[in-house]
């Protein structure tokens, strides 16, 4: 592993900070409406009547990820933020809450009532939308040296505050794994086969439910950059996050064009971006990002103090 790099972490947190700002107005347009009137810049307002730069629930809680990461892994910790964030706007791009999704906010209920936290997630089928894959990226980071058994069991732990099921935590591990090969150094193709690979290898020694795994072929494959746009779907599902957004990656060669294609996508326009950028973020750095959207986003100075701190954390790893 290469050593893990400021100019990683800072491309990372404002990538998916500035993706999931430019989502925001946007959420829940349908991709014919955003073929016609396609976001090209950084726009306010919109589906949360937002000033522009507000980013939305999908930052809040990686932020509070990176903040219950910073002393050690404390995954108590990082509930009670969340919990924080959801009930009193810790994090929240305006210091507000104004989106939570129903799964997170029944599991976070649960927390603020005393529940333990590796018992708070929903674990049923129905309940894998993708409220732990948006905010999983700083856990990604920290646990990228981990061993394929121990980060999926991170990503158990982690996913499940929230998202219980094996669905979001297999998402959650191969995000996770695509991290590691990125911070390794490898270009996207290699990065991207390298991780899926350690993936499969992985899953083969384990008696994980054969349909459950099924669900993950495309990825898995290394068929999933090929597809064909109206083959990529982009709604709130933990899955569809995870292909559209590595879709987006792969299929564009800068960090806007990635971005703004996850945008455009329509749907949960502001989640798919939001994985996408950090990928994207990660990958090309932070001089990558447009200057103008970066300087737009709510708190900046509040994210690179945090993605100061984090990268010291990391350093401690070390």
């Amino acid at each position: 592993m290469k050593k893990l790099t400021y100019n990683h972490i800072e491309g990372c947190f404002l990538g998916f900070a500035v993706a999931d700002a430019l989502g925001v107005p946007v959420e829940f347009n349908d991709r014919t409406y955003l073929n016609r009137k396609p976001v090209t810049e950084m726009t306010g307002f919109g589906r949360w009547n937002q000033p522009a730069g507000t980013w939305s629930d999908d930052s809040s809680m990686a932020f509070c990820t990176a903040e219950a990461l910073l002393n050690g892994y404390d995954l108590q910790l990082m509930g009670e933020l969340f919990v924080r964030w959801m009930k009193k706007g810790y994090w929240g791009a305006n210091h507000t809450c104004f989106d939570v999704g129903n799964t997170t906010a029944v599991a976070l209920n649960r927390i603020a009532d005393g529940k333990d936290v590796l018992l708070s997630g929903e674990s049923q089928p129905e309940a894998n939308g993708n409220g732990s894959l948006m905010r999983i990226a700083p856990a990604s980071i920290y646990f990228c040296n981990n061993t394929s058994a121990a980060l999926m069991e991170r990503m158990r732990e982690v996913s499940g505050i929230t998202h219980a099921h094996f669905r979001s935590v297999l998402s959650c591990f191969i995000f996770s794994k695509f991290i590691r090969t990125i911070l390794q150094g490898h270009a996207k193709t290699e990065a991207y086969t390298l991780a899926m690979t350690e993936v499969r290898e992985y899953v083969a020694t384990q008696n994980f439910n054969p349909t459950e795994l099924s669900r993950f072929e495309r990825i898995l494959s290394g068929n999933l950059p090929g597809e064909s746009v109206d083959k990529i779907q982009s709604t709130g599902y933990v899955l569809h996050t995870l292909e559209a957004s590595i879709w987006c990656f792969m299929d564009n060669d800068s960090y806007s064009e990635a971005v703004l294609k996850a945008v455009n996508l329509g749907g949960d326009t502001d989640t798919t971006a939001c994985v996408t950028g950090a990928l994207a973020g990660l990958y090309y750095g932070t001089d990558s990002i447009p200057q103008n959207w970066k300087d737009t986003i709510a708190r900046k100075n509040d994210v690179i103090t945090l993605t100061k701190d984090f990268h010291n954390a990391i350093d401690r790893l070390s």
